[in-house]
């Protein structure tokens, strides 16, 4: 009786702790995401208070856990922003818990001093001694599909610029918005949004990538053709490789917490390690050992096996040297292959947060995200396949709703979803459109007309003053897309009210095939010039080329030129050009030249000329990237490899009225280039020969800047045209040691000044022939005015100067020091510039 009384208690006792346990496992799932952006939070930690229960989230954010109560909340940490706990329904088994948190102030640890060494550094050494094996850009090749997602929103909507009177005509739109946003989160306004799918492919050796964009979907203000945005929101430009040393973004050099130089720029610490039934992984945090340095704080996530990344979150805040930049957040989850050995990106988020200018303006928030898929190793291709970097499909605007329906690694949120419908709504908006044609003047530097289809400017031309012309108004115009895919037309009228002339010119070019880039040409113009400050010679430097219409315009002369062109990029970072080209010099200033040197001063004497001539131009830029936008190319750079130009001339005498036969010859190469931790480094070189006998104003004439703006491709303590060449080499150099030495200074660094150091040179010589062509007099034998040359030394400027003055002045100190016996010559000038700059 009494065993039985025990044994029956005890069922009875295990029959209802069963029971109990199986009616009270609670399970909670949900979201974790940013209140600022709506983005997911990946890697956020959550547990249940009183429990032992807890989890983090995937790389969307989302997380599922279990647990026993009693317990009353959830709580959410996460590194760079504030914890955040939520009431737990009581007595219900399932319940969806999403919570949005607010970024926190992103403090820097305190530096710990360990007895013996840093356990994470014996990690680093062994993941840096892995890298070219986990590398995917060190596999001899592989291919993937890639989707990808952008989305452009305006953010930090402070009061004063909500009662803005053309914000107030947003307000329906900020309503609509408000009503998804979530309990803690801030009202943006999505002015962009995109997605794409491209197969992606690339080759080790020799090194190249290409990107087919099969389906882009776009949707954003301002927008009049989508070319150029669809080939700008693929995966080219949404690379973020951890295993290189530095990672370029936004055209700023962020080194990797796992760069060889790891243990100069960065602080680690061993988080957490997990045994995996084989080895362990790894957990290390890390933080900038300055604080001002373009590095990353974060955490990221190591295979024991292989010591390879498998997860990594990197932010940059606002103490970086980097300006009008709030935050920068790369989140990056890896995956391995079926060799269980490689790991290749699969998922990537990209945050960047642009801070606003002032408080009566907002700020604007960049989002990226990338899912790659269907990954394909070391199956190369023929290298000829490579050759086109960035390839848009004809039809790639013919999709439907299905189609992404199925190439979305996730259905889009509610907020993107009424994100592609507000942007709509923006578009039409009268103010809206107002602020795009006030931008789009602002960086075109031309304003639409859309009912003719042309452009009307560029506005720096409007207008200048000068001693020769007086007041000068100009007029000009080009056709858009809209007039005609193939055919390009333009043309521009000026008058100055002094020498009460008219120049003018036209221009009509014609893209014969845009796979390759193939197009051709013809131009003409009558307008007056100036020796060694003509267009040629100040070439892309626009600002420059309008300024120098101001001022005392010496040695001015009028030139009729007319040219014919083709151009065609022959393989891929190859291109070739041939051009024929008529012009005439008829100087404003005193000169002449002896027409048969041979008889020494005897020789009779002319002051104009006409030349025609063949040029011949090859460019090399293995690595140089193109978008095509509307009717024109747009280079995006040559990653960190030099360029080379090589250009050949060939003068026709008595050909439609040439006067000389001449040969010029000049090769160029240029590059920038990362130099290890001390910045970044560009250098411009130049050879050039001319082996003929000709008048001094067809010889070289380096660029001279008397202005008080410093100018990047002029010598800036020469004096206009104070230099002939026929023969020569000419060097730019330039250092930005960006934040490397300012940086360690305590009462300097908060300012964000970045030093560098500037180097120029110019050695060149006249033949005896062409020195014997030059006069002394003019046809009236009137004293005229020769030209300088070198002598047995080159002429060497050197500076040095401070860039990012209130994030947008530079100054520069430079000294001349060669030559300083020459006429009006200044020793020492401190020139300025300014530029918006990151």
């Amino acid at each position: 009786m009494r065993r039985f009384t025990l044994l029956s208690l005890l069922l009875i006792a295990l029959i209802s702790s069963f029971e109990t346990f199986s009616q009270t496992i609670y399970t909670i799932k949900g979201k974790i995401t940013d209140a600022s952006t709506g983005d997911p939070i990946p890697f956020a930690n959550i547990g249940v208070k009183g429990t032992l229960a807890g989890t983090t989230t995937n790389f969307d954010g989302l997380y599922q856990l279990t647990f026993t109560p009693p317990a009353d909340s959830i709580l959410v940490t996460y590194v760079g922003y504030d914890t955040k706990s939520k009431a737990i329904v009581p007595d219900q088994a399932e319940q969806t818990i999403d919570i949005q948190l607010l970024p926190g102030t992103l403090q820097l640890r305190e530096v710990k001093i360990f007895a013996g060494e840093n356990p994470a550094y014996a990690i680093l050494r062994k993941i840096v001694a892995n890298k070219k094996r986990n590398n995917a850009d060190d596999l001899d090749a592989y291919e993937y599909v890639s989707y990808n997602k952008i989305q452009i929103d305006i953010d930090n909507l402070s009061d004063k610029f909500r009662n803005r009177k053309s914000v107030k005509k947003m307000t329906h739109i900020v309503d609509q918005y408000d009503a998804v946003k979530g309990e803690n989160g801030e009202t943006i306004i999505p002015i962009f949004i995109s997605e794409s799918v491209s197969d992606v492919y690339y080759l080790k050796n020799p090194k190249k990538k290409k990107e087919v964009i099969n389906k882009t979907k776009v949707s954003g203000v301002g927008l009049t053709d989508g070319s150029l945005v669809s080939q700008l929101i693929g995966s080219s430009f949404q690379q973020y490789n951890f295993y290189g040393n530095w990672l370029n973004i936004l055209d700023k050099d962020f080194v990797s917490p796992i760069a060889d130089s790891w243990k100069l720029y960065y602080e680690f610490y061993l988080s957490d390690s997990l045994y995996n039934g084989t080895n362990y992984d790894y957990h290390i945090d890390f933080e900038p050992r300055q604080e001002q340095d373009l590095a990353f704080t974060g955490s990221f996530w190591v295979d024991g096996a292989t010591f390879a990344l498998t997860q990594m979150d990197a932010s940059v805040g606002k103490r970086a040297n980097i300006n009008f930049i709030e935050k920068i957040k790369i989140q990056q989850s890896y995956e391995v292959f079926e060799d269980e050995k490689t790991w290749v990106p699969s998922k990537t988020r990209v945050l960047i947060d642009v801070d606003e200018p002032t408080k009566k303006t907002a700020g604007m928030l960049l989002k990226f995200y990338s899912a790659n898929s269907k990954y394909k190793l070391n199956s190369p291709r023929d290298p000829k396949f490579y050759d086109t970097a960035i390839e848009l499909k004809e039809d790639y605007k013919d999709h439907d709703s299905t189609f992404w329906i199925k190439s979305r690694p996730e259905t889009l949120s509610a907020t993107e979803l009424l994100s592609f419908q507000l942007v709509d709504s923006l578009k039409v908006l009268p103010v809206v459109k107002t602020y795009t044609e006030i931008l789009n003047i602002f960086v075109n530097g031309y304003k639409k007309i859309d009912k003719w289809n042309i452009d009307i400017g560029p506005y720096l031309f409007l207008y200048a003053n000068n001693a020769v012309e007086g007041h000068r108004f100009r007029m000009g115009f080009k056709t858009d897309p809209g007039f005609s895919r193939k055919w390009i037309f333009s043309g521009y009228g000026a008058y100055g009210t002094r020498d009460q002339e008219f120049k003018y010119g036209a221009g009509m070019d014609y893209i014969i095939d845009r796979k390759p880039w193939t197009m051709a040409g013809i131009s003409y113009s009558k307008d007056l010039e100036r020796l060694g400050v003509s267009a040629e010679t100040i070439g892309p430097n626009t600002l420059f080329g309008a300024f120098s219409r101001f001022g005392a315009f010496r040695r001015p002369y009028w030139q009729e030129d007319i040219s014919a062109y083709f151009k065609r990029e022959l393989v891929k970072g190859l291109t070739g050009s041939v051009q024929i080209r008529h012009r005439d010099f008829k100087p404003l200033f005193p000169f002449s030249y002896r027409t048969e040197p041979s008889r020494g001063v005897e020789s009779p004497v002319k002051s104009s000329f006409d030349i025609t001539e063949i040029n011949l131009e090859s460019r090399l830029a293995s690595k140089e990237t193109f978008l095509q936008n509307d009717n024109e190319r747009i280079s995006m750079g040559n990653a960190n490899s030099p360029a080379f130009t090589l250009r050949y001339t060939l003068g026709l005498k008595n050909f439609l009225g040439g006067d000389f036969h001449y040969h010029k010859f000049s090769f160029n190469v240029k590059q920038s280039f990362r130099a290890g931790v001390i910045g970044r480094t560009y250098y411009n070189i130049t050879f050039g020969y001319i082996p003929s006998t000709l008048p001094y104003p067809l010889l070289y004439t380096p660029l001279g800047n008397e202005s008080l703006f410093y100018v990047d491709n002029a010598y800036n303590l020469m004096r206009y045209f104070e230099f002939i060449s026929d023969r020569y080499i000419a060097l730019r150099m330039e250092h930005n040691f960006e934040g490397f030495l300012l940086n360690r200074i305590p009462a300097i660094r908060k300012l964000k000044l970045r030093m560098l150091a500037t180097g120029k040179v110019f050695y060149g010589n006249v033949s005896d022939a062409n020195i014997a062509l030059t006069t002394t007099t003019d046809e009236s034998g009137n004293e005229i005015q020769a030209f300088n040359r070198l002598k047995d030394r080159p002429y060497i400027e050197l500076g040095y100067g401070i860039d990012n003055i209130f994030k947008a002045g530079r100054i520069d100190f430079i000294h001349r020091l060669t030559y300083l016996d020459n006429p009006n010559v200044t020793p020492f000038a401190v020139k300025i510039s300014f530029w918006f700059s990151l």
